[in-house]
């Protein structure tokens, strides 16, 4: 069982798939990044302010012991306060579709690649020569088959 194990680990198919996880959760940390540091303020910059982050709906009391801002939705939610948390959903969806555009293109470019090389590496047409010497060695063939 054993064997069968590290035969199953060592296909390339795993190895692949444990590399692209690796790869894909430094990836998502990098789109969260471009999306908070970089889109998200250019946006809010834009729209006057416009903070997703900031738009919550309360949907339960806010505890006596809490001393924070009553429209801090992070501080909120850490008090455990419930949170309707509409504006996060709207960045983490805004984050999936910059990841899933950017996956597109890198798919999209290594198929073009992947056809390039292929096109490239196509048999090149045989020179007029060698057509003509297997022109000629299947008319002695059948030649010395008709006598």
């Amino acid at each position: 069982m054993l064997s069968e194990f590290k035969a199953f680990v060592m296909r390339g198919n795993v190895l692949d798939l444990a590399i692209a996880v690796i790869i894909g959760g430094a990836f998502a940390t990098i789109t969260k990044s471009l999306t908070d540091d970089v889109i998200m303020p250019v946006v809010g910059w834009l729209f006057g302010g416009f903070d997703f982050s900031s738009y919550f709906i309360r949907l339960g009391p806010i505890p006596e012991s809490y001393a924070g801002s009553p429209t801090n939705y992070a501080a909120l939610k850490e008090a455990g306060v419930p949170l309707f948390g509409y504006g996060e959903f709207i960045t983490v969806t805004i984050n999936f579709l910059i990841l899933a555009f950017i996956i597109f293109l890198l798919v999209r470019y290594a198929n073009k690649a992947m056809a390039r090389f292929e096109k490239d590496e196509a048999p090149a047409a045989d020179p007029a020569d060698v057509v003509l010497l297997r022109e000629i060695r299947d008319e002695l063939k059948a030649q010395r088959g008709g006598q």
